[in-house]
């Protein structure tokens, strides 16, 4: 981890101030300091702690290298889907679904952007982000810094949570998750298929699945993961773990090398009304696809789209989501959110009818209007066409 700049007691203004090291402010800053129009600006990254773990595991697909080639700990070309009596292996070609660990993405990006001085570090918890006469204020506790842009990633979870559970107009999900890194003591896994969902596991009235990510033929990433209103005890994704490890490992001696969980909001409503100087990224700045909780690609798209921005001199857009895929999303979410039909049969439709490149075309919102054409026609008419018009009428 980088030695943190004793000249942020002294220096208050910055170029830039990033407010959050997590995978959109760090994004952010590596995408600054690759820019040689950027690179010398000075910037301030603020966060409670610098002192990162291996808390998340980001997966995505890409057809070609990305600037986190070097940090991909994985790549498969193959993945499977479960449900009941349907068993079927989808080729991702053109695609590879990536995985990266978050310590190696954390740590990659702290180190690189240690060769600049101009980067300064203050480890504080952030009281306030304002505006005064058209200048951005972030204050805490002993301590304040100016900036004509702030990006703010900092997810207020609870006040998030207590949303969620409130009467809002529109739907409101979470995809929550606890998975564990184990590797066996015996070679169990067939390290070239990604088991991305498997729905035989205890749904909870709502939409679960099991992710089965081997690494090797020994170490492998299972997670159990759901799309409901409610976020689960921890005790209660053990318990499901435990419950399918031994169901499909009967007997195996493992250990357990790490373990993350989390919760991604899964909706529409945005959560920041910010406007210039102060800009909300990430998570926070609805980076996150409403339907499925996939993040990173769409994080890396946004930042790639601030530093343009900057670089050009023009006005910042942190919108990543075009307005025919947030439709899509908003069905999806609404028939989710009522019960209209079962998530599992959901997915299992798409991915019996559709590859899965073109379906990752749609997940990824690249997808041309033919191809999403073909992906509704997966669902029943009598559930997706009533569902898109009330979703239209409350659009409009």
């Amino acid at each position: 981890m980088p030695e943190y700049s004793e000249t942020v007691q002294q220096k208050t203004d910055y170029d830039f101030i990033i407010a959050g090291a997590g995978c959109a402010g760090l994004s952010l800053l590596h995408s600054i300091l690759q820019s040689p129009i950027l690179n010398q600006k000075s910037i301030l990254v603020l966060d409670k702690s610098f002192e990162k773990s291996n808390d998340r595991t980001w997966c995505f697909w890409e057809t070609n290298s990305s600037a986190f080639e070097s940090l991909v700990c994985k790549k498969w070309e193959n993945i499977s889907i479960h449900k009941k009596e349907f068993s079927t292996q989808l080729s991702t070609h053109p695609f590879e679904y990536k995985m990266i660990q978050g310590i190696d993405f954390y740590q990659h990006i702290m180190q690189f952007a240690k060769g600049f001085s101009n980067v300064h570090w203050k480890q504080a918890t952030i009281d306030t982000i304002e505006v005064e006469a058209g200048i951005g204020l972030v204050q805490w506790e002993g301590g304040m810094a100016k900036s004509t842009a702030i990006f703010s990633s900092i997810l207020p979870v609870d006040t998030l949570y207590a949303m969620s559970q409130s009467k809002i107009s529109v739907p409101f999900l979470w995809q929550h998750f606890k998975g564990r890194l184990i590797e066996f003591n015996t070679p169990l896994l067939d390290a070239s298929v990604a088991r991305l969902m498997d729905f035989n596991v205890d749904q909870k009235l709502d939409t679960a699945f099991m992710y089965v990510l081997p690494l090797t033929d020994r170490q492998a990433l299972v997670e159990y993961t759901l799309f409901s209103p409610k976020i689960l005890n921890p005790l209660e994704y053990d318990k499901e773990i435990d419950s399918y490890l031994n169901t499909h490992f009967p007997y195996q001696q493992y250990q357990v090398l790490h373990e993350e969980i989390g919760a991604i909001p899964m909706t529409m409503q945005r959560f920041d009304q910010s406007k210039a100087p102060v800009y909300v990224i990430g998570t926070l700045g609805n980076a996150v696809k409403a339907s499925t909780g996939y993040a990173f690609k769409f994080i890396q798209n946004q930042v790639a789209q601030i530093v343009t921005s900057l670089e050009n001199g023009k006005t910042i857009q942190t919108e990543v989501h075009n307005t025919r895929h947030q439709f899509y999303d908003s069905v999806l979410l609404f028939i989710l959110q009522h019960r209209l039909m079962e998530g599992s049969e959901i997915f299992k439709r798409i991915f019996e009818k559709n590859k899965a490149a073109t379906i990752f075309k749609f997940l990824s919102n690249t997808s041309s209007i033919w191809e999403d054409i073909q992906i509704m026609r997966s669902l029943p008419t009598r559930i997706f066409l009533p569902a898109a018009i009330k979703v239209g009428l409350r659009r409009g």
